[in-house]
């Protein structure tokens, strides 16, 4: 196995946050509980979400977790690459709107 900076074990370790400061992390993870649970989205949406947030901040623990969970909860490959998709092209067409930003410098600039 080549070894990287993100070590897939690490995952594992997410709980130990609480080590240095357990009040915090405690409202944290029970905070992160409700939000996954069943409300006005289903689950399996949730972590559809989840997995599309994971690419577009680019957690790859995160992607690893998601992708594991959003199969778990019933999601497909399809399902899963439309959702990465969704996330990329949010990702892209805000990069592109500032693209404006620099339209409206550019031509102040040669004025």
């Amino acid at each position: 196995m080549d070894k990287t900076y993100y070590d897939p074990k690490d995952l594992k370790k997410f709980g130990q946050i609480a080590e240095f400061e357990p009040k915090l992390a405690e409202k944290f993870f029970d905070w992160y509980g409700e939000v996954f649970k069943e409300g006005a989205l289903t689950q399996r949406e949730k972590s559809l979400i989840a997995l599309a947030v994971s690419h577009a901040v680019q957690c790859p623990y995160c992607i690893d977790a998601y992708t594991e969970d959003a199969m778990q909860k019933g999601a497909n490959e399809a399902m899963m690459m439309e959702a990465v998709h969704v996330a990329s092209a949010i990702r892209g067409g805000a990069s592109m709107v500032h693209g404006v930003q620099m339209m409206n410098k550019a031509k102040k600039l040669s004025m």
